[in-house]
């Protein structure tokens, strides 16, 4: 059994399934088609896109979706390449990463300085797969940060056949998936705290880009136009499709919507029905073995267990943070100020460094720290009040 956990998997995998790849051809229709029912684009892997399934059993979801990349990259390139060699498509992979590493600070690990191209090659899908390393990712399942990870495959196939990439490409890309998530939630008619989390969740998972606020941004004014290729668009509308589902049911408006941006992206109709069915389809059949589809409301079991677990670490630190916050002066007037107006920019950036640095000195908040750990500063900041009753209503009244 192949396991991406050990040095040399990547070969094993390779050898094993010398002839059970999938020839697509020039048909990017199905390669997409097949890709998305497999759950990759969603970022749950259930399956491997292969001409006969293999074992998947007693492998994390982690490992499973090593493997994914890895064939959806290969499969890439037998498309655009139209051949099976192996040992060029490995050197092609690490020098794609290898480009678009200089500029991406997300990477956790660099490139190794020597080894085999396998070697390599493990080293970089290590970094590109999500791993349950803090309770950010942990609690959700990697569902928003691995259903990015199919820009990987856009970006390479864009370096297949252009012959060169520059980060450019994901920069942009990734903004138009966030500007597009992000409109996705803004036509919502009842938004919820679970809605906005969802929406920096998406944020933070970004590599590439930073990105504020949809603001008043309309539909009509992303430039969508470059995007040419097939895999792309349709990949765009399956992500306001993971935005808009929450119950199988779309609201009128939220229609709409998906069929302006499928008219943007020229998509024909067929397959708008297409993205729309399989997502319910994907759902309605594995949400009984996959966690995250146990909950009526993903996000909201998100929401859920990380505020517990939160509330529970700022109960625990009571006084410690009591007397650092009061400590602070400037913080405890900004805290004031906002129960009674909306701060602006610069003073919410103040905040928000100043609860950092507090938490930086209490050894069991360092999970405010950990990569997405401000998207919980929220639910610290709520608290407050209950943890410095007489001192913040002192400020209340300066």
């Amino acid at each position: 059994m192949i396991n991406p956990s050990i040095n040399g998997w990547i070969e094993k995998f390779f050898v094993e399934n010398d002839s059970n790849f999938i020839d697509y051809s020039n048909d990017y229709n199905s390669f997409y088609s097949e890709i998305r029912k497999s759950g990759f684009i969603y970022g749950h892997v259930v399956t491997l896109n292969l001409k006969s399934t293999i074992d998947l059993k007693g492998l994390s979801h982690d490992e499973v979706t090593k493997i994914a990349l890895l064939n959806s990259m290969f499969s890439i390139y037998r498309i655009v390449k139209k051949n099976t060699n192996k040992e060029d498509f490995i050197e092609q992979i690490n020098l794609f990463y290898k480009k678009i590493q200089h500029e991406n600070f997300n990477f956790l690990n660099k490139l190794l300085p020597s080894g085999s191209q396998i070697s390599i090659l493990e080293s970089n899908l290590n970094d590109r797969v999500q791993t349950n390393k803090n309770i950010v990712s942990k609690n959700f399942s990697h569902i928003i940060t691995n259903a990015l990870l199919f820009i990987d495959v856009l970006a390479f196939h864009h370096y297949l056949v252009k012959g060169d990439l520059t980060t450019k490409y994901l920069k942009e890309f990734e903004l138009s998936c966030i500007k597009i998530v992000s409109l996705a939630f803004s036509i919502k008619k009842e938004k919820s705290n679970y809605d906005e989390l969802l929406v920096k969740l998406f944020e933070n998972s970004l590599r590439y880009t930073k990105f504020k606020s949809v603001g008043n941004l309309q539909l009509e004014a992303i430039s969508l136009e470059k995007y040419s290729f097939e895999i792309e668009k349709l990949y765009l509308l399956d992500l306001a499709q993971m935005a808009l589902w929450s119950d199988e049911l779309l609201e009128i408006d939220e229609n709409i919507f998906l069929n302006k941006l499928a008219h943007k992206l020229t998509v024909p109709e067929n397959n708008l029905v297409e993205s729309t069915t399989v997502i319910n389809t994907f759902i309605k059949e594995y949400k009984k073995e996959i966690p995250f589809f146990n909950y009526s409301n993903p996000v909201k079991h998100f929401y859920d267990q990380t505020n517990n677990t939160v509330t529970k670490l700022i109960t625990r630190n009571k006084k410690r943070l009591t007397k650092e916050i009061i400590e602070s002066k400037e913080l405890m007037i900004l805290l004031a100020q906002s129960t009674t107006r909306e701060l602006d920019s610069d003073e919410k950036k103040k905040v928000k460094k100043q609860l950092l640095d507090i938490c930086k000195s209490v050894p069991s908040l360092t999970i405010f720290l950990l990569p997405g750990g401000g998207i919980l500063l929220p639910i610290l900041i709520k608290y407050i009040p209950q943890l410095l009753p007489s001192a913040f209503n002192e400020n209340l009244e300066d």
